[in-house]
């Protein structure tokens, strides 16, 4: 996989990738830019909670769960100093459906997490993660 960051103005950039869509990455005024786009770290969080997204669901489907809505938030605690990296995260599935087995969410998050995302498998070597399930009836 290939990605580039071309830079724009002040703190303004584009991000692309092997799939050829663009994204804006930009940061606060606080720091030289213009709030116009995503924060690098973000992006970060947003990829774990899409990766993990895609097979849970996946995973789901193949189970024959009548999943009417789902999403994945990411909370990612910062440490204070530079380099502020990830020191905590908690990966929570948000589910509402028809009769959802709740064992069956819970072996689709256990797959994601052991075994299909890369992204979980990547940031659980460096920050700890903690993982909840909400079904919604």
């Amino acid at each position: 996989m290939d990605a580039k960051i071309v830079w724009k103005q002040k703190m303004s950039f584009d991000g692309t990738a092997d799939s050829g869509f663009t994204l804006p990455l930009g940061t606060s005024p606080a720091v030289g830019g213009d709030d116009d786009g995503f924060r690098p770290l973000e992006l970060l969080a947003i990829g774990l909670a899409g990766c993990t997204a895609m097979d849970v669901i996946s995973i789901l489907k193949k189970k024959k769960q009548d999943v009417e809505s789902f999403e994945v938030k990411v909370s990612a605690d910062r440490a204070d100093d530079h380099p502020k990296v990830f020191t905590h995260l908690t990966i929570e599935y948000i589910l509402s459906g028809k009769d959802l087995s709740r064992s069956a969410v819970e072996r689709a998050v256990e797959l994601s997490a052991d075994k299909y995302c890369p992204a979980q498998a990547m940031f659980k070597q460096v920050a700890p993660t903690d993982l909840k399930i909400t079904i919604k009836e």
